[in-house]
């Protein structure tokens, strides 16, 4: 009995000593922002849970500040001005990742210049039914048809009126405005969007390109466009000038060139005039290059590295339609070089989500230190002088 027992006791202090060893590992790699540790270790055992649940747990890790705080520091080259807001870098969170304002200050700690959550709608509402989160794990793509699930208004409000006015909260945080699935005027939705938020918001959006809502899309036709922002401009134009935060429109990216040019036409006449577009949402199409194929069917908005390219190219049309108004560019950046090019094709500031699905949060770091070589390397001085350059084929001002 004694040596069975002297047996099992050897096993059970193994046991303990190589979990300790292990737990200081991670905590190490964590700490460092170990980019393979993360790869190796940490998304294969988020891959065990549905995609949904890894999402929410990742949304309660940012929430309770479980991350160290990144260790990067941001250089000059990466400083940017924004709807009048200066940003230490611009490499921001998308919406649809922090859905109901939870998150903000532990998003900032990962290295975000900028926040944005929601959609958020006026009315508490479920979303459609579950599974609605699908990883395309070869494609490096999710598929989501979360139908703007949504605390509401009033819950969302107070927690951001907590981080901006209790914990003095001094960051660029935007807040995605969305509108109830059974409104009876939409309009009156994201105008009640601009009064609950604009005195805790530093930019809101107006979403109508998620294609998760029935009829939502539609928004974005001319005649319906120009009702819609005829109202939630006028509401926010009669706020007091302390709190008159700039209005974004997100776009589609199926859209088509006409489609494109009538949005254009709308937000340049003065009373359907907004401040920038976030280009851009999701797609419903299934480009035939999608490797997994049991996906195709699935409903939805398609987002990751298959959007890459298009959204580029309708970043340097938008900015091209425009004459350079400031862009928001989203959609399958997953590098520096990603990022960049979106920069070079017009967007003053990127948004990530699902490469942090698939790279963690050691993305964010990656994107902004290959940033940084890039611009160097191209002889920028500031990501600013990098803005539309393919577009008009600017040359550096500077050189090192």
């Amino acid at each position: 009995m004694s040596s069975k027992f002297s047996f099992l006791e050897r096993i059970r202090s193994l046991a303990i000593v190589s979990l300790g060893g292990f737990g200081v590992f991670a905590a190490f790699s964590i700490y460092n922002e170990n980019e393979k540790f993360y790869k190796q270790f940490v998304l294969p055992a988020v891959y065990i849970l549905q995609p949904e649940q890894a999402h929410n747990l990742a949304v309660f890790v940012n929430k309770h500040s479980l991350l160290p705080q990144s260790s990067f520091k941001d250089p000059d080259a990466l400083k940017v001005k924004l709807f009048g807001k200066v940003l230490s870098n611009p490499v921001g969170i998308a919406a649809g990742y922090d859905k109901h304002g939870e998150a903000v200050k532990g998003l900032e700690k990962m290295g975000f210049g900028f926040v944005e959550v929601g959609s958020v709608t006026p009315a508490p509402q479920p979303g459609n039914k579950r599974p609605r989160l699908f990883r395309l794990l070869d494609d490096q793509a999710i598929i989501n048809r979360y139908g703007f699930n949504s605390e509401g208004h009033e819950r969302v409000y107070k927690r951001l009126a907590d981080v901006r006015f209790a914990q003095q909260h001094n960051g660029v945080v935007g807040v995605n405005l969305g509108k109830n699935k059974r409104s009876a005027d939409p309009a009156e939705d994201y105008v009640q969007g601009v009064k609950t938020f604009a005195h805790v918001a530093d930019y809101l959006v107006v979403n109508i390109s998620s294609p998760n809502t029935p009829g939502l899309t539609q928004l974005q036709e001319k005649q319906q466009l120009k009702n819609l922002l005829r109202k939630v401009v006028a509401a926010r134009n009669k706020l007091p000038a302390e709190h008159k935060p700039p209005i974004l429109l997100k776009l589609s990216p199926d859209l088509t060139s006409e489609e494109l040019q009538d949005v254009v036409e709308v937000v340049r006449q003065k009373d359907t005039h907004v401040d920038g577009f976030i280009v851009a949402n999701t797609t419903v199409k299934r480009p035939h290059t999608l490797k997994s194929f049991h996906y195709k069917k699935e409903q939805g908005g398609l987002s990751g590295l298959p959007l890459k390219d298009a959204s580029t190219k309708m970043i340097a049309d938008v900015y091209r339609l425009t004459n350079g108004m400031d862009i928001i560019g989203v959609g399958g950046i997953y590098n520096g070089k990603d990022a960049y090019d979106k920069i070079r094709a017009g967007a003053k500031a990127v948004q990530i989500y699902t490469s942090l699905v698939y790279e963690g949060p050691t993305v964010v770091t990656k994107i902004k230190q290959e940033l940084v070589e890039l611009l160097r390397a191209d002889g920028y001085k500031n990501v600013t002088e990098a803005v539309g350059a393919d577009v008009y084929k600017r040359q550096p001002k500077w050189s090192f």
